[in-house]
């Protein structure tokens, strides 16, 4: 449902067009003068603003400059109307960044049209935002190894599915972004991609975040200065597109029961509403928790599970796949050197062999943060070498270096150090995925029946 704001002083045309679009469809609220819609559009994204030039507190234009310079992710478009029109004034306001001038008294129809193509060009102004940010953060699936080349694999095959996904990764191994992936690459890639973070809204805000709320539903006072009469949840600004769901292990268990209807049913009663709202959503969810054992101590629903589990994505840590450090690093140094003015900036190979010892507790989001930080602090480096490097990231480093080179010294062969190796690894994969072999097999890019023969030739014995 689109949000559209009137902003004019007079009473019967707010009244007027509110009644009217309404009844056309519309999510209307109204303003009657420019600090109070500023206000408002500060708070909450519109769609359209039907903004008047004489306003009590000061002229339109003023405001219209003010709005275009708001966050864009906010930014809706304006129409500007007025019963004074002139030429002069409609080619200021064009200047300013307006979409369309109408006079008073305004025609229906035509304010109806007008209306709409808006709302079709700021749609096509933030379908444009999104695929560049989604393309901006393809480091999450880059990598030659083994379990990143599954993991694309597994996006290219299950994307263009409406299959729930659920993505399983410690904290900073890039699960928004798989999600992103997947949308790209889904049947919905031409619509909309909105992300709600579980774990960072409290508690008695996430409903309203996910399904939002109608007029004079939340008491006074309740939803803070200047917050929005109306306002549309997640799910419904998802509608026709994909809805992430960070950290959905954190969700109440009073939460978790509406979010469970709404997937089942697909629509959803928005807190004061009378009724219900329909969507078509694809709902990815991401946790850093073993949601299995959340079940065991009651923190999680066993039946919403099973719905979100649909199809289980397995994101592996940085130091199960430090192979790919040099191409990630590589795709880091290029995004910080255009952000930087230092787009010809390497990284010589010492340095590289400090940060594949190192064990990376914040997966790729701190390699990244590493990457950014080192050109910062070093900004006349054409090359960054292991001095450039971060003590701490070094002597761990070499602490881990030289645990590994003592423990070689266990093994006459090249062969024995290899398939003590394996053996631990596996075991490593098998204890996170609580013994479950099909899960152990996904995470490490394996057929199942390979990782069983595998298990077998290594002496590894573990029952389901």
């Amino acid at each position: 449902m689109n949000h559209v704001l009137i902003v004019d002083d007079e009473s019967e045309i707010r009244d007027s067009l509110e009644g009217i679009l309404s009844e056309e469809g519309y999510l209307v609220t109204t303003a009657a003068t420019a600090g109070e819609a500023l206000t408002l559009l500060a708070d909450a994204p519109y769609d359209v603003v039907l903004l008047d030039i004489w306003l009590p507190d000061r002229d339109g234009l003023d405001a219209l400059a003010d709005i275009r310079q708001m966050d864009s992710a906010h930014l809706p478009e304006v129409v500007i109307i007025s019963g004074h029109g002139t030429i002069e004034a409609a080619v200021r306001a064009t200047k300013l960044g307006a979409y369309d001038f109408l006079e008073k008294p305004l025609s229906l129809d035509r304010t109806l049209i007008v209306l709409k193509n808006a709302i079709n060009a700021r749609q096509l102004r933030v379908d444009n935002q999104e695929f560049v940010r989604q393309f901006s953060f393809r480091a999450c699936v880059t990598g030659n190894s083994v379990p990143m080349k599954a993991l694309r694999q597994q996006i290219k095959l299950m994307a263009p599915t409406n299959g729930r996904v659920l993505i399983y990764g410690e904290s900073g191994t890039g699960k928004e972004l798989i999600g992103r992936a997947m949308h790209a690459e889904s049947l919905r890639k031409d619509r909309v991609f909105v992300e709600l973070n579980c774990a960072a809204i409290p508690e008695d805000h996430i409903e309203t975040e996910l399904f939002g709320y109608r007029r004079g539903a939340m008491p006074a006072g309740s939803t803070g200065l200047g917050a929005p009469l109306e306002k549309r949840g997640t799910f419904e600004r998802a509608d026709g597109g994909t809805l992430f769901l960070d950290e959905v292990g954190d969700m109440s268990l009073k939460t978790q029961a509406r979010v469970l209807r709404a997937l089942d049913e697909q629509s959803f009663l928005p807190v004061g509403a009378t009724q219900p709202i329909h969507v078509d959503v694809r709902v990815i969810a991401a946790t850093n928790k073993d949601l299995e054992e959340e079940i065991a101590r009651g923190n999680f629903r066993e039946d919403l599970f099973y719905r979100l589990n649909v199809i289980p994505f397995f994101v592996p840590p940085l130091r199960d796949r430090k192979e790919d450090i040099p191409l990630l690093v590589k795709e880091f140094l290029q995004e910080f050197g255009q952000q930087y003015g230092r787009p010809h900036v390497e990284m010589h190979p010492d340095a590289l062999d400090t940060l594949r010892q190192y064990h990376w507790p914040g997966n790729v989001r701190e390699l990244r943060n590493l990457v950014e930080r080192v050109l910062i602090l070093n900004p006349k480096a054409q090359r960054i070498e292991r001095k450039h490097i971060p003590p701490l990231v070094s002597r761990e480093a070499a602490r881990d270096s030289a645990k590994f080179a003592s423990r070689n010294e266990e093994f006459s062969t090249l062969l024995e150090a290899r398939e003590a190796y394996e053996r631990d690894y596996i075991l490593k994969k098998l204890d996170e995925c609580s013994g479950n072999v099909t899960r152990a097999a996904e995470a490490l890019g394996l057929e199942r029946s390979h990782l069983y023969r595998k298990m077998k030739a290594l002496g590894v014995n573990v029952k389901e």
